[in-house]
């Protein structure tokens, strides 16, 4: 049992298991009741693409819409100095991560960028902390014993650099490599591979966990595989630019009143979505935890457990 004076969230989806822990000591003199207003939440951001599609440019420019001032964002840098090619365009700041990629050196990288002010950060690329040297792909492969097993050993850690990107106070662009995936399709009798798109190294459903993920082509043209802004569900393919963060910002900065957060929980229609709400809205997880809690007991068929001091969510 958790000590009385944290409070903790947990969410299970049906692909992965997603742990939102959320904590805060019980002052009930602090506590306030206040509306929601979207300026206060950081919009999370996927770039997927192949090598020389313009990952690091684009991440750059969303940047400079997203804040205005270069000097307020940081590169996390994975790919080899890549971000210093890019200096002429402002005077970014750059942390250069070296392997080992582990969960645990991005998550301190993070922590770097926030406690020095930062407003956006780009971590360039995330995928390293699943497919680089000393990542979680690596690590699994490394160890003895059962590989099924191994995997109980691996996941949390993986989870905790998702669930740092998701609470971070700064806005954060994720830049993604993809590679050419393929099925087996059966041709004349024989199975033979066949090109079915770009496939993200990362974790399969990291795009569940971004607010926008955009896919750009080696033409450098940009589309929305995932939006929940709503700004670029229709929009065709465009190169991305800093009106293109400005768009995001300005979405950002229109208020969003408490009801409407309760109707997004009142009418969300798996543990997914109510998921995506949580985490859209972290300054309301005090004031709606209730209705969090019964909208996801109505949706799993699942018990909650709720105290007055205590509140766990269990699939």
């Amino acid at each position: 049992m958790p000590p009385l004076s944290k409070r903790f969230f947990y969410c299970q989806r049906e692909s992965s298991v997603l742990s939102l822990f959320f904590s805060y000591p019980l002052n009930f003199k602090n506590m306030q009741l206040q509306q929601a207003q979207r300026s206060k939440a950081k919009i999370k951001i996927g770039l997927q693409a192949p090598s020389g599609a313009g990952k690091t440019y684009s991440a750059l420019l969303l940047a400079k819409g997203l804040c205005g001032d270069y000097s307020k964002v940081a590169v996390i840098d994975t790919e080899n100095h890549s971000a210093d090619l890019y200096s002429h365009v402002g005077n970014y700041n750059v942390l250069h991560l070296e392997a080992p990629f582990s969960p645990e050196r991005y998550i301190e990288a993070i922590t770097i960028c926030q406690d020095s002010g930062m407003e956006v950060i780009i971590i360039d690329s995330i995928s390293h902390e699943w497919e680089g040297t000393g990542g979680i792909l690596d690590v699994h492969s490394n160890m003895v014993g059962n590989s099924f097993t191994n995997w109980n050993k691996v996941t949390p850690r993986h989870n905790d650099f998702v669930q740092k990107i998701l609470q971070s106070s700064c806005h954060i662009i994720a830049t993604i490599r993809a590679k050419q995936d393929y099925v087996l399709s059966e041709k004349n009798g024989k199975m033979v591979p066949e090109k079915v798109g770009l496939k993200g190294v990362t974790r399969e459903g990291m795009d569940y966990e971004l607010t926008v993920v955009f896919e750009i082509d080696i033409k450098h043209q940009a589309k929305s595989s995932k939006d929940r802004t709503g700004l670029f569900d229709k929009t065709p393919e465009f190169i991305i630019s800093e009106k293109t963060g400005e768009r995001i910002l300005e979405w950002c900065n229109k208020s969003t009143t408490l009801d409407d957060v309760r109707a997004k929980i009142r009418y969300c229609t798996s543990v997914n979505e109510l998921t995506e709400i949580y985490n859209a809205y972290p300054e309301l997880r005090n004031a709606l935890l209730t209705q969090f809690t019964a909208r996801k007991t109505q949706l799993t068929g699942t018990k909650s457990i709720t105290t007055e001091k205590q509140s766990i969510w269990k699939s």
